[in-house]
């Protein structure tokens, strides 16, 4: 197939904005029937309070653009305003399938619409890092060196760079401390009776600045009875690119991925990033081009093995024993987690059930932090403000640690927590399960 990005195929019919591959479809737009229970979930709606940028407004526009408007600047800028949190999902009474329709209409937008060169070089620029691991491993020697010599917060002090690109700013202001990273053996052997064989995804950003969290994962799941087998050389699962609208990008990932992953005979394929679980959970969606019985037969295979490593632990039940930590932890739903894969209950009865552990809850646990992948580097203000109503509701709770599944939450409500002059330490689900494993205080945890 030619490059969708930069091939303009023809539109469906006169009276149709969008092209021919896969536009929005129109039973899925009918189902939406304008309620309005939608948009008290919606971060952009609560915003900013404009009826285009909630999801009954943008399925208005995806429909009039099936039906001859073009899909110019305006339509172009509200839909990507939306973070794709899919809290509307769980709103809807109607059952739209509001990620359907988005991910459709991202793929025309991305194939079709103009934006500026300025914006382009910057998502030219993501797309050439975030899904590579070995690019993003090959920056943390010169951002640890920045980070020892003071440079971060030197930048975080001016107002330079905010002037010169907010997105910049973002980026460096998201970069976590970088301590020295942990290496995973091929193969993590079950440290208990052994219950089950699991591949793990090790990530893009998850791999290259939180490995400690993967070995987390290592140890957690081997201590729980499985085998862990680490694939050598995966790639990214295609969350990123497929979320983006990046179509044909997002496919050769996803194809890749299920190849390497194929070579291994195992139970189960478990993820710690929310995103990246949701995206692979998708991909009968995603590689529905696939046309050959074999294809869909591999897709299917994969898919039914794909796993968050929260629900996997809740599934196969507890052997381990966890030792007591004294500590009050807020836990916030990763949207991808929450929404897309409908997980909530599984980590919150993982932590209830650490010895002397006090679970909060967060007031608007539903309302994304504003992360939401690449949205925060790509649209920094409103992830700002996002971010800062998240961090004000996470410090209310009174709690000495947030807990979550995805990397990118961990970091954009540290910042926010940052930017309120408040103080709270971050942790994935898995390192807080790792430390009650093995009997480390709970004051590893706050630093």
């Amino acid at each position: 197939m030619t490059d969708q990005h930069t091939e303009r195929l023809e539109p469906m019919s006169r009276i149709s904005g969008f092209d021919t591959h896969n536009p929005p479809s129109p039973e899925l737009l009918a189902d939406c029937v304008h309620c309005g229970f939608c948009l008290p979930s919606c971060p952009t709606y609560v915003l900013w309070g404009e009826e285009m940028d909630s999801p009954r407004g943008r399925i208005h526009l995806m429909k009039n653009v099936t039906e001859g408007a073009p899909l110019d600047d305006t339509v172009v800028g509200h839909i990507d305003a939306c973070l794709g949190c899919m809290a509307c999902v769980t709103a809807c009474p109607s059952g739209v399938q509001y990620d359907r329709l988005l991910e459709q209409t991202r793929a025309q937008v991305e194939r079709n619409a103009k934006r500026s060169r300025s914006n382009n070089a910057l998502r030219a620029a993501v797309f050439k890092l975030f899904p590579y691991p070995k690019r993003l491993k090959a920056l943390r020697g010169p951002l640890r060196a920045g980070q020892r010599l003071g440079l971060d917060r030197a930048i975080a002090r001016s107002v330079l760079l905010e002037r010169i690109s907010p997105s910049l700013a973002m980026l460096q202001s998201l970069t976590p401390e970088l301590t020295k990273p942990e290496k995973l053996p091929e193969l993590i052997p079950a440290t208990s009776t052994k219950r089950a064989t699991v591949a793990m995804l090790t990530g893009c950003v998850q791999d290259a600045f939180f490995s400690g969290v993967n070995a987390a994962t290592g140890r957690v799941l081997a201590a729980e009875g499985c085998d862990v087998v680490v694939p050598p050389n995966q790639g990214c699962c295609g969350a990123l690119s497929s979320h983006s609208g990046r179509e044909p990008e997002a496919q050769n990932f996803a194809r890749a991925l299920i190849d390497t992953f194929e070579q291994h005979d195992v139970d189960y394929i478990v993820v710690n990033s929310a995103g990246c679980g949701s995206a692979m959970k998708e991909y009968e969606f995603l590689l529905a081009d696939d046309t050959t019985h074999e294809a869909d037969e591999r897709v299917k295979r994969f898919r039914a093995k794909v796993r968050d490593v929260s629900e996997l632990l809740a599934e196969l039940g507890p052997v381990s024993t966890y030792h007591p930590l004294p500590i009050t932890v807020a836990y916030h739903d990763a949207c991808h987690l929450g929404h897309a894969q409908g997980i909530r209950n599984q980590p919150r009865e993982l932590l209830r059930a650490v010895p002397e552990l006090t679970v909060k809850e967060i007031k608007d646990a539903s309302i994304c932090c504003g992360s939401a992948g690449i949205y925060n580097v790509l649209n920094p203000e409103p992830a700002k403000q996002l971010g800062d109503a998240k961090a004000a509701n996470v410090i209310a709770t009174g709690a000495q640690l947030l807990v979550t599944a995805n990397p990118g939450c961990i970091m954009q409500i540290a910042q926010g927590v940052e930017r309120a002059g408040g103080r709270i330490g971050t942790a994935h689900i898995v390192t807080v399960l790792d430390h009650s494993q093995r009997g480390l205080p709970a004051d590893g945890l706050l630093k």
